[in-house]
């Protein structure tokens, strides 16, 4: 039984946002375990490589069969150096520095507002000066009403917050990883990067950067790091959740997604993250359900209709015949 692109697409978006909102879910529960932002990142993206180092070879090998010529780089990145360095340092190296500092001053509340929250308006912004895709009516409500959603969910918090400790750090930090990632999924796009390929270019550059030079800081004790006093149950489990799933399983999900939907509409889908995982905390975490959260989400769900519906889908263009750049 064959089905439609959009029908795939709508997968592929469901495990996203799952993804995500497990994430943020989790992060919120796990914010005093043992492990520090840094050695997240670090235990991140060697649970990532596991999986995807061994793929990658694979891939290369029959790439070089198929298309001799093709550029690769170390013999396990499918895409050049060139091109696999502008992706990993904003979809692998920024975000995740940015990301993880920021919950060394602000909650996890912030972060499910300002990360995906806001990321449709910066994808927006900079396909329509990279990218030339345009802001049409039904775009620009949606994006108003996604926005609206994302201050009733946290804004209040954020706002209490301003200028008070070191919170507004915290907030701006993951305003910086929010616009790390809506510049991969535009890259994603101008290119039409292969989810795989991307997904294994990304983790290649964050194996041979950050994952070597933190290694040295932690073992030399440059840095503070809890990496060898941390259980070896909580690695393991941050592996799964950060590694396996957050980069293999939704980095290839949600590059999928955006070769369906485009960048635009695929991060206004993943607008919906906020209030979701705002209803995940009070669920599984036992927070409080306020008026802000049920419109909140009423909001960002009429956002996502508008802004998806606007326009026609883009036609997406094979993954084999990807640019190599």
């Amino acid at each position: 039984m064959a089905f439609s692109k959009q029908t795939v697409g709508i997968f592929y978006a469901v495990v996203t946002v799952s993804i995500w909102v497990s994430f943020i879910v989790v992060a919120r529960a796990m914010a005093h375990k043992t492990l520090t932002p840094f050695d997240i990142g670090f235990v991140r993206f060697i649970a990532a490589a596991i999986v995807l180092v061994p793929w990658g070879w694979y891939l290369v090998r029959k790439q070089r069969v198929e298309q001799p010529n093709a550029e690769t780089w170390l013999g396990v990145s499918p895409y050049p150096f060139k091109r696999a360095a502008l992706i990993g340092i904003f979809a692998a190296i920024g975000y995740s520095c940015f990301a993880y500092s920021g919950f060394f001053y602000a909650p996890a509340a912030h972060a499910s507002v300002l990360m995906p929250g806001m990321l449709p308006l910066w994808t927006a912004m900079l396909a329509f000066f990279f990218l030339g895709t345009p802001i049409t009516g039904r775009r620009a409500i949606g994006l108003a009403l996604i926005a609206i959603a994302a201050l009733l969910v946290g804004g209040t918090s954020v706002v209490k917050t301003l200028g008070t400790g070191d919170t507004w750090k915290g907030d701006i930090l993951f305003l910086c990883a929010s616009f790390c990632w809506g510049t991969y999924t535009m890259l994603a796009r101008k290119y039409q990067l292969g989810a795989i390929q991307a997904t294994i270019a990304v983790s290649v550059f964050a194996l041979v950067t950050y994952v070597p030079i933190y290694g040295v800081l932690a073992l030399t004790k440059t840095i503070h790091t809890q990496l060898f006093a941390a259980p070896w149950s909580e690695i393991l489990l941050q592996g799964f959740l950060q590694g396996i799933l957050s980069v293999v399983i939704s980095g290839i999900t949600f590059v999928k997604m955006v070769e369906t939907f485009g960048p635009v509409r695929s991060t206004m889908i993943t607008s919906v993250t906020p209030p979701l995982s705002a209803l995940g905390a009070v669920v599984f975490l036992g927070e409080p359900l306020g008026w802000t959260l049920i419109l909140g989400l009423a909001l960002a769900t009429v956002g996502i209709v508008f802004g998806v519906k606007s326009v026609a889908l883009p036609t997406p263009v094979p993954a084999n015949t990807a640019t190599q750049r």
